[in-house]
């Protein structure tokens, strides 16, 4: 990528996004608008797998994050579960600056949407203005052919903010055009 290049999403939050947050919360400051700091993305796959299918979803995993997993390997073994010390047994991606923009971008408005019957998101935050989505089937992602799926696996996706509290989170979050469930009036607890 060139010097020049700046994601989509990020000059969508740079120039509405912060101004939208500055006034609807009546921030004094610039740095006190939050933003999003990480994402990190986990798949933990068991002991089921061989080296070859460990390989596939290792290499599948690079393919939708641009850039490649880290293995996590068991810390010790555990014979109920058939497990060894040292088994690979998940992998996770880090994003941070342009890849991170870039990965949220294609998630919001590529991925999700093409989930068959998707009415949105839960709108449940972690209490610290971070996000957790789990996805069932990764081969949403448009970067995945279908015919080298072997087997679908899923992955969670923490989308780590800045925020001081879920409702900044979320504001932040749905400002950036994170498709959450309306709540029904009748249903809300």
């Amino acid at each position: 990528m060139s010097s020049s290049y700046i994601p989509a999403l990020k000059t969508h939050y740079k120039e509405q996004v912060i101004p939208a947050l500055t006034k609807s919360r009546g921030y004094e400051n610039l740095h006190q608008v939050p933003g999003i700091q990480k994402v990190a993305i986990n798949s933990g796959f068991g002991t089921d797998l061989d080296k070859n299918q460990i390989a596939d979803v290792i290499k599948d995993l690079a393919t939708i994050a641009g850039q490649k997993p880290v293995t996590a390997k068991a810390r010790k073994s555990v014979a109920n579960f058939k497990l060894r010390q040292g088994q690979v047994i998940g992998a996770h991606v880090t994003l941070r600056g342009d890849a991170m923009w870039d990965f949220l971008y294609r998630l919001l408005s590529v991925a999700l949407p093409t989930i068959r019957d998707f009415r949105g998101l839960p709108s449940r935050l972690d209490g610290h203005g971070n996000y957790t989505i789990g996805i069932t089937d990764y081969s949403i992602f448009p970067e995945i052919s279908m015919e080298s799926v072997k087997r679908t696996l899923g992955f969670d996706i923490t989308i780590v903010t800045t925020a001081a509290s879920d409702d900044e989170g979320r504001e932040l979050l749905s400002l950036l055009g994170m498709p959450f469930r309306r709540q029904d009036p009748a249903q809300a607890d």
